[in-house]
């Protein structure tokens, strides 16, 4: 009986998506989409576990913690990874991430017989949009039609146009706590960004915070991370009687549902501008020498969402895909986005 229940094994699906917390965040449209596309198909997801929470509101996706610091670490722990899900009757496997690890990953189920297809980063393109000499300015592919393509690719073609977005989740009693069931619009804003050159100066965001403050309109949360940016959101938040600094806060999972339920997100281009796309939420985003071109605009955010620097004096950018490459004289690109501007595009909507 064995051997004939075999041939129809469970259809389960191995995604692999380690890091970082934005690209983690942008395959949940694309999951949400395939769940409803594929009601019987399995999906585990492979990534760390405090992203475990970004995944909560899709039906029949499990979590598989890949501890890569510690027993997942090095050749060896790789190895008992790949022991571990093997136990878990896995017969594709859609890697999301395409780096050392996952490609280590790739080859030992490959070895077992396993379809595995990886993602096709678009380096080539990505190169031409950021080159300075004959750069080819040009819409690309966005991540999440890439992360689609995988699953084309494993033959379960979805359509992210048929994507439906989650009703609000309830609010937790530390939620009401630290927002007091206020009444007025509520507000998100990230400040931070990985790097400094696509930050906005935090002297201008403070100007942002004090104009949307005197209106007296918004509830304001302020969300970051870290030693450093949960004093100085602390520093801020005290000054202002329409702000509150929610890093350290909350845990990770509630606050999610207040991001959740904001009524609009202010942000980099970075995790939380992704965090708050996978719930519908309107997100304007901050750009400095990096491009939504580049295929990284938050997920269902209209292109007039996207606040850019001066294009015309700054005619390099983009310069790299995440931010980390600034040519001399391009430090203080988001300087030419005025506060003003973005008060206006919040209003707006």
């Amino acid at each position: 009986m064995a051997k004939n229940s075999s041939k129809n094994p469970e259809k389960h699906i191995l995604v692999i998506r380690l890091s970082a917390m934005g690209d983690v965040a942008m395959t949940v449209p694309v999951l949400r989409t395939f769940r409803a596309t594929y009601p019987d198909v399995k999906i585990t997801v492979l990534t760390r576990k405090f992203f475990e929470p970004i995944f909560c509101d899709i039906e029949n996706v499990e979590v598989y913690h890949a501890d890569v610091t510690g027993r997942h670490k090095g050749i060896f722990g790789l190895n008992r990874l790949f022991n571990e899900l093997q136990k878990l009757n896995i017969n594709a496997v859609a890697d999301l991430h395409n780096v050392l690890r996952s490609n280590v990953l790739k080859t030992m189920f490959s070895l077992k017989g396993i379809k595995v297809v990886q993602i096709d980063k678009g380096r080539a393109e990505k190169k031409a949009l950021t080159r300075s000499q004959n750069k080819v300015f040009k819409q690309l592919k966005t991540t999440h039609q890439r992360y689609a393509d995988v699953f084309d690719s494993l033959e379960y073609p979805i359509d992210l146009d048929a994507h439906q977005f989650p009703e609000k989740k309830r609010l937790s009693p530390n939620i009401v706590s630290l927002t007091q069931n206020s009444t007025k619009k509520w507000l998100g804003i990230a400040p931070f960004a990985q790097y400094e050159s696509k930050t906005y100066p935090l002297e201008l965001m403070v100007e942002v915070i004090e104009q949307l403050d005197k209106d007296d309109q918004f509830e304001i949360f302020l969300f970051g991370g870290g030693k450093r940016e949960m004093d100085i959101l602390n520093n801020i938040g005290s000054k202002y009687n329409n702000v509150v600094n929610v890093a350290g806060k909350l845990p990770f999972e509630d606050e999610l549902k207040l991001i959740g339920n904001l009524d609009a997100m202010l942000s980099m281009d970075s995790g939380n501008a992704h965090l708050a796309a996978m719930y519908g939420v309107p997100t304007i985003t901050l750009w400095g020498v990096t491009h939504p071109f580049t295929g990284f605009m938050p997920f269902g955010q209209p292109f007039e969402r996207a606040i850019l620097p001066n294009l015309t004096k700054y005619d390099l950018i983009p310069t790299s895909i995440y931010g980390n490459k600034v040519p001399p004289g391009y430090e203080k690109v988001m300087h030419t986005i005025k506060p003003k501007t973005v008060v206006e595009a919040i209003n707006n909507l």
